[in-house]
């Protein structure tokens, strides 16, 4: 179960994940209970790019719409016959939230009936195993994998296939999106899925598509890592004629997007996150005439997406306008302008720009100028002690690279010189170390005698007192304390027992262990030893 929440985590961007915590919140105030489900796992799985997020709740997800606008998200569209939101998420995150629904089909290519029903009767009439999987978002389940069907099985096989035998003719547009897959993925058709697919199209099933399923395949072509690939693909089944009768592999601008594909790539390696979907569109429609263009857009359902596909090429142009200006007089202005532009702008004026001064304003900032970045002075100003601890840092090191784009640092002492008024004052010398009362009471038991203890002077103390008072007086050495070793217990210290008198024994008699008492001397003998 947390296996799962962890490979989320780890796989979706920030962004995503952040988008992912919105719709939870709102959902769970809702009383809704909420699966992430389809493309989204997928993707996350098999390791795939994860291009937009698909939720489903058991409920009227329209009902949401207030409460995710508040939080932030943008209803772009929607359906109410499947009852689908379409959003984009904080931080340009592409979503939608679906009803959890079933799908009855009287007659093949006729709208279905919906009817709510629970996440597990959702996950059966969906098109594909590798699609029908859902991970729970709930509190008590939070991370728990619903895989009805063993599509992460089909994953790790690399296999595509259908739910049940009347996939193709329920829904006609799961020819179109199997191709899609194919070609994206690299996967085949599983047997019985190929024998199904093949029985559909010889008996030109196709026919029955609906005109939202022809809007939802042509917009799924915008955000495909390799769209020319698939719209070959598409064009030798025969399919690509069906999303558009004068729609052929010969009108894509093939360099363009080949262009595009390398230049998005590119930025996504300096750290940006563009969104290519409105200029592969340009490109897969660059040779159509405007009649059909428009009949295209007419009949994708989300808006944002269009709108975002007709304003491309003038916005372009109004950014290629600024920056021949005084605007972008100097490299300085120009990395700023550019900085603040909107990368899908960048993107296609990187590749559609006509102006050699644009295109190369363009190419510096995605090349020559991330070098000059690179030059920025950081062992003189860690030698200075500016570093990033200080709050004026990002200031300084953004100042010092402007001035070195429009070349006013041109060596180590000019950007010294530069750099000094900066630097923040030595910190001040450490105190000196304060004496405690201890220290104060050891000199002062040093520098006098000890008294004795009893406060009575002996007769030895007595009769050697002037002999004292003219000797200089010095003071004991202090007894130095051994700290016994760790582990080991430290002996007591034997105390020598001194007797008051000395004891007289008689000379003849050695002293020995076996004399215990001592013999008596007579009187008249020690009269005479006297």
């Amino acid at each position: 179960m947390a296996d799962y929440i962890y490979t989320m985590e780890i796989r979706l961007t920030p962004d995503q994940l952040k988008g992912v915590n919105l719709v939870q919140d709102v959902a769970r105030a809702a009383g809704m209970t909420l699966y992430l489900t389809g493309g989204a796992i997928r993707d996350i799985i098999s390791g795939f790019t994860i291009r937009d997020l698909d939720f489903t709740v058991q409920g009227n997800p329209l009902k949401l719409q207030k409460e995710l606008e508040r939080a932030g998200a943008q209803a772009v569209g929607l359906d109410e016959d499947v009852r689908t939101l379409f959003l984009v998420l904080p931080g340009n995150v592409r979503a939608e939230i679906g009803m959890a629904h079933t799908e009855h089909y009287e007659k093949a290519g006729k709208p279905p009936l919906i009817a709510p029903a629970s996440i597990q009767e959702d996950l059966r009439r969906r098109d594909f195993t590798v699609n029908a999987m859902a991970l729970s978002l709930n509190e008590g389940s939070r991370g728990l994998l619903l895989d009805p069907f063993n599509g992460v099985a089909d994953i790790e096989a690399k296999l595509i296939r259908i739910l049940h035998n009347y996939s193709f003719v329920e829904d006609p547009s799961r020819l179109i999106r199997a191709t899609r897959f194919a070609a994206r993925f690299h996967w085949p058709l599983e047997e019985r899925t190929q024998q199904r697919y093949d029985s559909a199209k010889e008996n030109n099933y196709i026919d029955h598509i609906s005109r939202s399923a022809v809007g939802h395949e042509i917009a799924q072509m915008a955000h495909e890592d390799d769209p020319l690939n698939v719209v070959r693909a598409l064009e030798k089944e025969g399919w690509l004629k069906v999303l558009h009768s004068h729609w052929t592999a010969a009108k894509v601008d093939t360099n363009g997007l080949s262009q595009l594909m390398k230049t998005r790539q590119q930025m996504v390696d300096l750290g940006y996150a563009p969104d290519p979907s409105p200029a592969v569109m340009y490109f897969l429609t660059a040779h159509l005439p405007e009649k059909d263009i428009s009949d295209l857009r007419r009949q994708m359902p989300r808006k944002d997406l269009v709108e975002a596909w007709r304003d491309i090429e003038v916005r372009a142009k109004e950014l290629a306008k600024r920056l021949t200006g005084k605007e972008a007089a100097t490299p300085s202005r120009t990395w700023q302008l550019l900085s603040s532009a909107r990368p899908e702008l960048i993107l296609f004026l990187a590749v559609t720009a006509r102006q050699q001064a644009v295109a190369l304003k363009v190419k510096n900032f995605l090349t020559k100028w991330r070098q000059v970045q690179q030059r920025i002075p950081l062992p003189e100003m860690t030698e200075l002690l500016i570093t990033p601890q200080l709050p004026e840092y990002p200031k300084i090191a953004r100042d010092v690279f402007m001035l070195l784009l429009d070349g006013k640092l041109r060596s180590h002492t000019e950007t010294f010189k530069f750099l000094k008024p900066f630097a923040p004052p030595p910190p001040p010398p450490p105190p000196p170390p304060k004496r405690g009362r201890g220290t104060k009471s050891a000199a002062a038991s040093m520098a006098s005698p000890s008294a004795p203890a009893t406060g009575k002077k002996t007769d030895a103390a007595k009769g050697k007192g002037k002999a004292a008072a003219l000797a200089p007086t010095v003071a004991p050495p202090a007894p130095v304390k051994i700290a016994p070793k760790p582990g080991v217990k430290a002996k007591p210290a034997k105390v020598e027992h001194k007797p008051a008198k000395p004891v007289t024994r008689p000379a003849n008699k050695p002293a020995g262990k076996h004399h215990a008492r001592k013999t008596p001397a007579k009187k008249g003998k020690s009269k005479k030893k006297r």
